[in-house]
């Protein structure tokens, strides 16, 4: 009997044994896994890493690309398009004017009353639209007869139109599609995107389309302007702030446009323009340079992009993207580890996490962060998150979109650069920052990755201080506009009106 305890005793001992090796086996190897989670997010801080240096290289290279794109066509990855708007809105401009907005699977029309005085949009009534889907293949006379019509019911709901004389109707016309502008009011359509495939229009003139179009619908309206919508933006800051120099937007996409003296367009030597001035749209989504901060998650993305090599930046700084590269990092995670036990196959979906749930989960304050965790369930399917792994993707969150704010920046100095207005005399100038009086500068910004993102924008004007410097910085000051495609369009149309 006493060996037989005996023998039960050593048995249980060995079994506890044994269990406490695969315990503690499973613990090491958990270890070791989770050492490498840390290591993916080290090499991804050091591969996204923007010191100040760095920045001022992004600064230089974005100046330099803007001053070869200025001398000619082809001449530099940013395509420094002519609009030959030289005439921004002021603040004395009367009357009532009309927006067309066509963008995708809707269009906007937008009315606007002006009564001379600055800052002040006395009234704006905007209807929205959706384009039927068999219009956007059909042909040209279609689309913009469907598009006549619609405004000129808009126009009926005005009553008899009494107060609004039926000669002072005129139109801006906002056509986000590759255009190679002629006029201020005229452009060829280069290539239709997104969902649009009417090949009959292909190389004819936008805005003659339109107007053929409300002629036909007995519409006295004339297309006063043709512009995209950053330029509507830089209108509408213009509006309401005469140190207006530039506008960039930033939200699903990124542009950016400025006013450019006349004769630093070199590739379109004697051109002449009333102001001495012209708006020049950057396209600056297309920028690159070897000093961008680039990684094997970015090198992916744009791989398997539509548009592989082309939309450098905005790959890198637009709220299109920015989930998706949180998506990859954290895919990468739980592969080499054992970060939420299993891989879930929604992690191999492009574009399942969109950049609003990815800054809601990055601007997540509570204690247990519980808002990290309801959209890793939603989105991904995964029931449980350890509380040391929501940390982890706050932290991918939060690299991931530092980098994009601040090369932001870098931009929008390297625009204050081109034209002089970063203290340090410009591209071509000789002068040191003490020399140079700093003018008060005012970039308008619209889009929802600025307005709506508290972190990226405090990130933006982060790197705008240390770029710039706090003494010079102070000038330069960064206004939200809403509705620059609308409302600055429509006061271009005031702007040139007949």
């Amino acid at each position: 009997m006493g060996r037989l305890a005996v023998g039960m005793a050593v048995t249980v001992a060995v079994a506890a044994c044994a269990v406490a090796a695969v315990v503690v086996g499973r613990r090491v190897k958990s270890r070791r896994k989770w050492r490498k989670v840390v290591s993916v997010l080290r090499e991804l801080e050091e591969d996204c890493e923007t010191p100040v240096g760095r920045l001022k290289q992004v600064v230089d290279a974005m100046a330099v690309e803007m001053h070869a794109g200025l001398a000619s066509e082809g001449g530099s990855k940013l395509k420094m398009l002519l609009t030959f708007v030289d005439n921004l809105p002021n603040g004395t401009e009367r009357g009532t004017y009309y927006a067309l907005h066509l963008g995708g699977t809707n269009f906007r029309v937008l009315r606007v009353h002006l009564n001379g005085q600055r800052s002040s949009v006395l009234e704006d009534e905007v209807e929205r639209q959706p384009i039927p889907e068999h219009l956007m293949t059909s042909t040209s006379e279609e689309l913009f007869d469907f598009i006549a019509s619609s405004l000129k019911e808009f126009i009926a709901k005005e009553g008899d139109g009494s107060n609004i004389p039926m000669s002072r109707r005129e139109l801006g016309f906002t056509f986000s599609f590759p255009v190679k502008q002629m006029s201020v009011s005229s452009g060829i359509l280069i290539k239709w995107t997104k969902a649009f495939s009417i090949v009959n229009m292909v190389g004819r003139d936008v805005a003659a389309c339109l107007q053929e179009a409300l002629a036909r619908k007995g519409l006295d309206v004339r297309v006063a302007a043709l512009v995209n919508d950053t330029v509507g933006t830089l209108a509408l800051g213009h509006y309401h702030d005469p140190d207006t120099v530039a506008a960039i937007i930033i939200g699903t996409g990124t542009n950016a446009c400025y006013l450019e003296r006349i004769d630093a367009i070199i590739k379109c030597q004697g051109l002449l323009t009333a102001s001495g001035r012209m708006v020049v749209n950057m396209e600056w989504g297309n920028f690159w340079s070897s000093h961008l901060p680039r990684t094997s998650y970015d090198i992916d993305l744009d791989a398997e992009s539509p548009n592989p090599n082309d939309q450098g930046f905005e790959k890198m700084i637009s709220g299109m993207y920015l989930g998706d590269i949180v998506r990859r990092v954290i895919l990468r995670m739980s592969m080499e580890s054992d970060m939420f036990e299993l891989v879930s196959p929604k992690f191999k979906i492009p574009f399942i996490l969109r950049t609003p749930l990815m800054a809601a989960m990055h601007e997540d304050n509570s204690p247990d962060l519980r808002e990290v965790a309801r959209i890793l369930k939603e989105v991904f399917e995964i029931p449980e998150v350890p509380m040391k792994a929501r940390k982890i993707v706050v932290k991918v969150c939060d690299v991931v979109t530092r980098r994009a704010a601040r090369l932001a920046a870098a931009g929008i100095v390297g625009i204050l650069k081109k034209i002089g207005r970063d203290g340090s005399g410009g591209i071509t100038g000789g002068r040191s920052r003490s020399d140079t009086k700093m003018r008060r500068t005012v970039v308008a910004i619209e889009g929802g990755l600025y307005s709506s993102y508290s972190l990226f924008s405090e990130y933006l004007h982060e790197a705008l201080n240390e770029i710039l410097g706090e003494d010079i910085a102070k000038h330069v000051i960064i206004k939200v506009t809403e509705d620059g495609s609308g409302i600055g369009t429509a006061l271009l149309a005031a702007s040139y009106s007949s």
